[in-house]
């Protein structure tokens, strides 16, 4: 933002006293009003004061406890249960150790228990309802990361017994469905930044997809490339669209000649070159002091370093 001479507002200080309009506190927070609405309504976790017309009114104290909420959520802990943790005490780092890790892994074992019943069943509408209530408990990288994933790994990996290929098959295709439908929810009238390619053969469909969800945010567009893309065709793909990045996904172990063909094709990029996917671990150290930057295969840490590395502060 361009200096001025002009004279400006103190810092933002946010008092007991003053009190803030829904869309201010999503703007705030992140959280969006509806979700907000249904923290008060269905869990009773805000209570927010309302003006003489009904509308709803937040002290600093409400947005401090829709933070400390947030931070539950993405530790894993379903929205419900946060209504009484935070009833316990008002120290959020006091709460530390309330929570074991075995809960936590409890709770998504019991929403896998209803997904194999919905999936064993061919049942596509208890699914799409199950999905819709774990969706709106949980962060998204947890909701398929810590409770979907593992159950679609399962089913891979166990496609030698009878019916599990059709079970696969039919979360698979749940899943991709879900997946492309927020993705274009996500990418919008946004810009488009990032394109994500996987490498043939290395990823099956939705690992590619769910990498370019996570990638994504509200002010970030992300565009998938098909599977199937050829490698050496990527520069002519880029030269067309013109992203400021291309991210490539991969699952496998590098070959011997990874290194230099991710090289060489950073070479040939007017764009920033990524690696991520489990290749991006495996691959890192070869890459070191290079072009290309490796971003990881977990969520959360993808789209940190992602927007890190467009931003010109991740070390490659």
């Amino acid at each position: 933002m361009a200096a001025s001479t002009a004279i400006h507002p103190p810092p933002l200080s946010i008092t007991q006293e003053q009190l803030f309009p829904i869309r201010e506190v999503a703007r705030l927070t992140g959280v969006n009003p509806v979700t907000l609405r249904a923290w008060e309504r269905r869990y009773g976790l805000i209570q927010p004061t309302r003006t003489e017309s009904g509308h709803r009114l937040y002290s600093m104290t409400d947005i401090e406890r829709v933070q400390s909420i947030l931070g539950w959520i993405g530790r894993g802990v379903a929205v419900s249960k946060v209504g009484k943790i935070l009833a316990k005490t008002s120290d959020v780092l006091a709460l530390s150790s309330i929570i074991p890790d075995e809960l936590v892994q409890a709770d998504y074992a019991q929403w896998q228990a209803q997904i194999t019943a919905a999936v064993s069943n061919f049942d596509d509408v208890e699914l799409g309802r199950i999905y819709g209530q774990v969706f709106s408990t949980y962060l998204l990288t947890v909701t398929f990361q810590d409770i979907f994933m593992p159950l679609w790994t399962q089913l891979l990996q166990q496609q030698d017994k009878f019916g599990h290929v059709s079970e696969w098959v039919m979360l698979d295709g749940f899943l991709r469905a879900r997946v492309l439908q927020r993705l274009v929810l996500l990418r919008g009238s946004q810009l488009l930044r990032v394109v994500v390619a996987a490498i043939e053969g290395h990823c099956r469909e939705l690992e590619l997809l769910l990498a370019a969800l996570y990638m994504g945010s509200p002010d970030l567009g992300v565009r998938v490339l098909a599977l199937g893309q050829p490698f050496d065709e990527l520069i002519l793909v880029c030269e067309k669209i013109k992203p400021h990045a291309l991210v490539l996904f991969s699952n496998c172990a590098p070959v011997p000649d990874f290194s230099h063909r991710l090289n060489r094709l950073a070479m040939g990029l007017d764009c920033r070159l990524m690696l991520a996917g489990d290749s991006a671990d495996l691959a890192q150290e070869s890459l070191a002091g290079s072009s290309i930057g490796c971003i990881g295969r977990e969520g959360v840490l993808m789209q940190q370093r992602l927007q890190q590395f467009l931003a010109g502060t991740l070390n490659t």
